[in-house]
């Protein structure tokens, strides 16, 4: 279901460069188009409902309309203002955000990171299973898909204030739970922990705080009914 009809003036432009999302539609990360700036809010696969009880239809419309929205504004104003942004793409900026102010930081990661996170979740019913070749590499490193979940659970509710929690495939091929503060994330140049995203979580409490007010932990356990595992595993099957 596209968004309704009295949320489309957030998404002017958009059918020339969003990028569609939803369990149906999984493009490659690393061989889809990518849109240079002015960049544009993309459009869900799926209802601002089509999330709950996980997450409620309220949290998705605010999440995507005001806080995402808010991210591509403010970065497309950076990028108006300043030398050698215009004509990046997205991965671009990221790729090398050091040399750049933490306006364009915080907004391009933003950004970045809401475009990925929206293609991670659909309908429950429509979540799937990883594929067996990611299970192996999950299995290989964290024992069992269990213990994988704990992991990231445990890394998400210990990430200090706002940021994100992520499974990533590192430099070295091997697969590793990180997380990042505010909006970056392991692609950007100067970060900590440098690598592939396949999985990341929101935990900032703007994507849970209505419903579960302070309990991030009981957001991040139910948060695993509405993976899409096919997403994730296309992910895994491209990253470098």
């Amino acid at each position: 279901m596209l968004l309704p009809a009295s949320r489309r003036n957030f998404i002017k432009g958009i059918a020339a460069t969003s990028i569609v999302l939803g369990m149906s539609s999984v493009p490659s990360l690393a061989t889809e188009a990518k849109p240079v700036g002015p960049f544009t809010l993309p459009k869900l696969g799926y209802s601002y409902s089509a999330l709950e009880p996980v997450i409620d239809a309220k949290t998705m419309e605010l999440h995507l309309t005001k806080h995402h929205q808010a991210y591509i504004d403010k970065l497309n104003a950076e990028v108006a203002k300043t030398s050698g942004l215009k004509g990046r793409t997205i991965e671009q900026i990221i790729g090398n955000v050091s040399n750049y102010s933490p306006a364009v930081r915080n907004n391009a990661g933003g950004h970045w990171n809401h475009s990925f996170f929206w293609k991670l979740m659909g309908p429950a019913k429509d979540s799937g299973e990883p594929s067996p070749e990611l299970k192996a590499a999950i299995e290989k490193k964290f024992t069992s898909i269990d213990n994988f979940k704990v992991e990231f659970e445990k890394a998400g509710a210990g990430q200090f204030g706002s940021g994100w929690v992520w499974l990533i495939k590192n430099a070295s091929g091997d697969l590793e739970i990180t997380s990042t503060p505010n909006q970056d994330n392991p692609l950007m140049d100067d970060a900590k922990v440098k690598g592939t995203p396949l999985l990341g979580n929101d935990v900032w409490e703007h994507a849970y705080y209505l419903k579960y007010q302070n309990k991030r932990p009981d957001y991040l356990k139910n948060w695993w009914k509405i993976v899409n595992w096919k997403q994730v595993s296309e992910n895994f099957a491209k990253a470098e």
